[in-house]
């Protein structure tokens, strides 16, 4: 008969009873195993709520590791190996950031980088990387690893042991600049054979793990790869769980059963400035979430040395305190030592203290946390990766600070410990059995035995076991894709037929067509669509390609008697994410990517409105720069003033400006379906054929127009930003240059015809595809002349387009006067520039009062080129006070800016 475990008996009113019945559970767990066990409990609860009994819902169970110890799956490594091993990185990784922050720059200032996080983590990663993670090979695809950013140093420790690493560059530990140096985290972009994922922002590896667990699943669904062994693995701080998007998608990945998919939740109750949760428990409340999320939940509380302490605690005493104890207890306790603990944990109960009596102080604090005992920490990784149909946490207790001692060990200051005085480091060299002797350890240095030294050797042989080193990350593909010649998207580069209009958002959908109908490139384009399919005019494809679901189509769709029904397919193509901005970058990142992490190219299409773009996930737009990323994402009816009706927070004005500021994101701004078919081609071409890392954005347009085809020559122009659409053929000393992009081009064009009608001005027009791209050419080129100035200085392609015009210069578009004034500077000397723009806040109107208010419209235009003119004394003094008379425009009107 077994005890009563959590609580003592005398809060029980009738103990027998009770323990009849735990003795009748405990025989159907003996005899028929937990499965049956579970149904009878759960057959049970429910008769008793249909019977009236109220029994309130709680996702968390005891606070006690989820396995119990006659469960637990032993490690089967060398434990003296592996500690010794994690003992060294330990030190080596703490060595990196102090000897950073030792030196004494000209400038001063610190590097920074941090120790406690890896020091809490180094168990769990040694038991990881030397039992579980797998590397690429002939027989694994690879595991992948979203390494918690804080831990960096650790990773170097351990590849420096590996001998992937060299005492220099640990050394140069974030000191990039001469190339020699190692990235504060992990940086793709930096590091491009070693890291595969960025981590930091924090919150985004949670999130973007997630989303390529599922891209997993949608490469095997397809048969473009074999994933069936691989498994994600995210590690993320407990602290970094109050960061939206690391809890944001959780219910995605139960709904869609992502068994390939681990969260390691590194549980040291600290954030940057203190507990996580003072007065509560955070590893209780994550279980509660990702529990009732529907995820299989593991928690790593104790370790073993706790065990023999359950077994001789029959009343359940231990386990009590355990429960009421909050998590800034629980730091207190790991802050201070053995006495402290047996005075404020074990002293709560007589009865406890009389359990501990023969233990000494020093007992009491090698009591260690669940996420410091391999055997503990093995065992829930087994579990995890043998768990089939539903994603896994592990909530792993630390101690932040693990070995740092009185100066940083589970204190309030620990995150931001990056200096330690020479006692300190002395401690860690006793602490850890650091072969280092005393003379030498005001230098720090760096440990690492001899290649042959038994330790290194098992290192080497674990890896091997698994495939290789990690983490590691592909360049490029080894397969080699054929893009489509420009004459595939022949639809979008003929004129369109007299009364037809179409918009660049059509133009986009034929060119997206015409790709997936190739019979070589089609398989590998992802449609990503965040629940806006209709919007763009794309529900055609839902029939055509099918919405990617793991569980099909369950349920006949109401439009199954329309041409264009909904349809959900297990090979489904198109990836529809839901309202879910975020989740659907996330996605995209992951296909984009894909050449990377899968050896498999794959061409993502995000396509979403451009207002909910890069203002909401440009954290992860950063990101997808940072992991070379290669792939379209097409903001949607693009454009201040051309999504009337909808309002001030559906009218964008300023995307371009935000993804200017991401280096490998290549921006148009087209107005014609020609110039679609153009960019895109040429992007595939660089992305695919040429495995270039680059990543394009293009902004459409809902606005149907007459489409005047591709003129053969402009090509070059509209890939480099700008080219003439319009010549004007009127012989006048009196000339103006009007640039536009968008929608507002056509604003141009049609101020062009009053220019000339009512103002005998030649206007010529010239279609500005990329104001960003023209930028970074004359960057590129001020740059070289700045540098070589002994050569011949080169010219920006915008000044040698410009130049041999002439007049003024005006630059109209639907985005801040600041995405046009870009290319100022590069203007041909003497030649003035007037740029209009849409700043300020957008409003629902048409679209001809939306571009009267922002003063954008054609009667602005020519009002800009008249008052440039008169300036220059090309034209009366009076004329643009006439043409405000005569177009009607209010003077007194308010400025957009602040209307």
């Amino acid at each position: 008969m077994s005890a009563l475990p959590n609580f003592p008996q005398s809060n029980d009113p009738d103990f027998q009873e009770t323990q009849e019945w735990l003795d009748a559970l405990e025989a159907v767990l003996e005899r028929e195993g937990p499965e049956r066990a579970h149904f009878l409990l759960e057959q049970l609860i429910d008769k008793a709520r249909r019977s009236g009994a109220y029994i309130p819902f709680s996702a968390n169970t005891a606070y006690v590791n989820t396995i119990p110890v006659h469960l637990e799956e032993r490690c089967p490594g060398n434990m003296e190996y592996e500690e010794r091993l994690r003992s060294w990185m330990r030190w080596n990784a703490m060595a990196m950031v102090v000897r950073a922050n030792r030196k004494d720059p000209p400038d001063g200032g610190d590097l920074g980088g941090h120790i406690a996080s890896f020091a809490s983590l180094a168990t769990m990663l040694g038991v990881g990387f030397n039992h579980f993670w797998h590397a690429e090979d002939e027989s694994h695809g690879g595991d992948l690893l979203y390494l918690q950013g804080h831990v960096s140093p650790g990773i170097y420790a351990r590849a420096f042991l590996e001998g992937r690493l060299t005492e220099e560059q640990l050394d140069n530990f974030r000191q990039e600049v001469d190339g020699k140096g190692l990235s504060s985290y992990p940086h793709p972009k930096l590091m491009p054979d070693f890291w595969q994922f960025p981590t930091v922002s924090m919150g985004l590896g949670p999130l973007m793990g997630i989303y390529q667990a599922r891209f997993l699943k949608y490469l095997h669904a397809r048969g473009i790869a074999d994933t069936s062994k691989r498994k994600v693995w995210v590690f993320c701080g407990d602290g970094e769980m109050d960061e939206p998007e690391s809890l944001g998608a959780i219910g995605m990945a139960a709904r869609e059963k992502l068994d390939n998919l681990v969260f390691v939740v590194n549980c040291n109750l600290q954030r940057l400035d203190g507990p996580v949760r003072g007065n509560g428990k955070i590893i209780q409340e994550l279980e509660g979430e990702f529990r009732g999320a529907g995820w299989n939940v593991l928690k790593v509380i104790w370790g073993g040395y706790w065990d023999s302490l359950f077994a001789r605690d029959k009343e359940g005493l231990m386990r009590k305190v355990m429960e009421e104890m909050v998590d800034g207890e629980y730091q207190n306790c790991k802050a201070n030592d053995g006495a402290y603990v047996r005075k404020n944990f074990f002293g709560k109960h007589p009865k406890l203290l009389e359990m501990v009596a023969r233990m000494t102080d020093e007992d009491i604090w090698r009591l260690n946390r669940g996420g410091h005992d391999p055997h503990k920490v093995y065992a829930a990784y087994k579990s995890a990766s043998e768990h089939q149909g539903q994603p896994t946490v592990i909530l792993a207790k630390t101690v932040k600070g693990f070995g740092m001692g009185k100066i940083g060990e589970g204190k309030n200051t620990t995150h931001q410990q990056k200096k330690l005085d020479d006692q300190s480091i002395r401690e860690f060299r006793d602490r850890f059995s650091i072969p280092i002797p005393d003379d030498k350890l005001p230098e720090v240095p760096f440990f690492k035995p001899a290649d042959d030294a038994p330790e290194i050797k098992y290192l080497h042989e674990r890896r091997q076991a698994l495939g290789g080193y990690l983490p590691k990350r592909r360049r490029e593909a080894d397969e080699k894709l054929k893009v489509p010649g420009l004459d595939a998207f022949q639809a979008v580069l003929e004129p369109t037929k007299e009364g037809r209009e179409i918009s660049t958002t059509q133009a986009f959908v034929r060119v997206l067509n015409a790709l997936v109908r190739d019979k070589e490139l089609g398989p590998r384009i992802v449609p990503i669509v965040p629940d806006e399919a209709r919007t763009f005019g794309m529900e055609g494809m839902f029939r055509q390609l099918g919405i990617f679901s793991q569980e099909g189509q369950k349920y006949e769709p109401v439009d199954k008697d329309q041409v264009m029904y909904y349809r959900e397919d297990k090979a489904g193509q198109i990836l529809e994410e839901g309202i879910n901005e975020a989740g659907a970058m996330s996605s995209w990142i992951a296909a984009a990517t894909s050449y990377s992490t899968n050896n498999r190219v794959m061409v993502p299409f995000y396509i979403y409105y451009s207002m909910f773009g890069f203002q909401r996930i440009g954290d992860l737009a950063w990101a997808a720069g940072d992991m070379q990323a290669r792939g379209f994402l097409l903001g949607g009816t693009a454009g201040r003033t051309t999504l009337n009706g909808e309002g001030l927070q559906h009218e964008d004005g300023h995307s371009h400006i935000l993804s200017a500021t991401i280096p490998n994101c290549v921006s148009y701004d087209p107005t014609f379906a020609h110039e679609i078919g153009v960019i895109i081609q040429h992007g595939l071409k660089r992305m695919v054929e040429d495995q270039e890392n680059v990543f394009y954005y293009l902004t459409v347009m809902n606005e149907n127009y007459a489409q005047p085809g591709l003129k053969p020559g402009s090509e070059e122009g509209i890939i480099k930003g700008m080219y003439v659409c319009r010549e004007s053929a009127l012989k006048s000393d009196k000339r103006v240059q009007l640039l536009g992009s968008g929608t507002i081009l056509r604003e141009s064009l049609a101020a062009a015809e009053l220019l000339e009608q009512d103002w005998g001005v030649a206007a010529d027009v010239w279609s500005v595809t990329s104001f960003t791209e023209l930028r970074r050419d004359g960057l590129d080129v001020e740059r070289h002349n700045l540098l070589n100035p002994e050569q011949p200085a080169k010219t920006s392609y915008v000044t040698q387009q410009l130049a041999a015009s002439q007049g003024p210069i005006i630059a109209s578009t639907d985005y801040m006067k600041l995405f046009a004034d870009q290319i100022r500077p590069f203007m041909p000397k003497g030649r003035e520039y007037k740029v209009l723009g849409t700043d300020g806040f957008g409003r629902s109107d048409f679209r001809y009062k939306l571009r009267e208010h922002f003063e954008v419209n054609k009667y602005f235009v020519t009002l800009a080129a008249l008052k440039a003119l008169a300036d220059e004394g090309k034209v009366p003094a009076t004329a643009p006070a006439e043409a405000i008379k005569k177009y009607g425009i209010n003077p007194n009107k308010a400025n957009p800016h602040y209307a």
